[in-house]
């Protein structure tokens, strides 16, 4: 249960819906398993998974949801193959090339021939709905998936209010100030690794990892222009992540004073104990999520 990645999204208008309403509107997009023809399948799923039946799990004013996806495994290599061999088979036969939209209208007899027999793949994304804060964090560092959820979202509840993270102060600058000897708040610790590129030359970008981001050599590439795009850092001894430009926070670490304070619920049972740990996470991310906005000036006002 406990987040890898976090990427924020601003609701830009209360969230009003309880756990019961939304678990009844995410009913109508429950989970189904994908069929013989279908080549993915998408829906809602437990966050409890096999230990829950509701779509919903709320603590506080936090609502968890979780997507899950299956997709067909259809390996490109296989699909080729039998395309080369039924294309090689046809102009043997006829004595003629075989044109480009008979090969395509040959490559999706094959798909379907083969996805009865695919593997499928299941891939679960969680996020959580903070009515309080007034933000949708999902746990993913792909804005494709973390889309593909919002966009279900939308479509189970026919709209969702939410907007970019757009902050008044740019991060790439200040993160870029740290290392330049800017000083870092004191909630916060540099880690070992960052990320520099050049604004001026495209695709020009340094990679940094088990260094001092304060030594020599940092300080020449920031000398020569380049500016930070993502640095490790640590919060009040309670979370390690890679903080990137977008203000996306990737390899998320819960480290021991929270999984401690976790411990201390001592859950009898998986419900319960998803229950503690999502209380002790929220209630982190939360603040560590404010104080992360504060830092690089608040959100832009409309």
């Amino acid at each position: 249960m406990w987040f890898r990645n976090l990427l924020i999204y601003p609701l830009s208008a209360p969230f009003e819906l309880s756990a019961e309403a939304l678990h009844e509107e995410l009913s109508t997009r429950h989970w189904r398993e994908c069929g013989n023809l279908e080549l993915s399948a998408l829906g809602w799923e437990p966050p409890l998974g096999r230990y829950g039946t509701q779509l919903t799990h709320a603590v506080g004013n936090c609502i968890m949801i979780c997507m899950r996806r299956e997709e067909k495994v259809m390996p490109a290599a296989v699909v080729n193959q039998q395309l080369a061999q039924r294309v090689n088979a046809l102009e043997e036969k006829e004595g003629r090339k075989v044109r480009r939209r008979e090969q395509a209208e040959m490559k999706d007899e094959i798909i379907l021939d083969l996805l009865p027999k695919a593997f499928v793949k299941t891939v679960l994304t969680y996020a959580y709905i903070d009515s309080g804060n007034g933000w949708l964090l999902v746990d993913t560092s792909s804005t494709k998936r973390a889309e593909d959820l919002i966009s279900l979202l939308r479509e189970t509840l026919g709209s969702l209010p939410l907007s970019p993270l757009q902050l008044n102060d740019s991060p790439v600058t200040e993160m870029t100030r740290w290392l330049q000897g800017g000083g870092v708040p004191r909630e916060f610790v540099i880690g070992d690794e960052c990320e520099m590129r050049d604004p001026a030359e495209e695709g020009s970008m340094v990679r940094c990892r088990r260094l001092d981001l304060e030594g020599k050599e940092i300080a020449g590439h920031l000398k020569a222009g380049k500016e930070v795009v993502k640095i490790a850092v640590e919060w009040q001894q309670k979370i390690s992540f890679v903080l990137t430009a977008e203000v996306a926070l990737k390899r998320l670490k819960f480290l021991d004073l929270i999984q401690e304070a976790a411990a201390e619920s001592e859950a009898e049972d998986e419900a319960s104990r998803f229950d503690g740990d999502f209380a002790v996470m929220s209630l982190e991310l939360g603040s560590l999520i404010n104080s992360l906005i504060g830092l690089f000036g608040g959100i832009v006002k409309e």
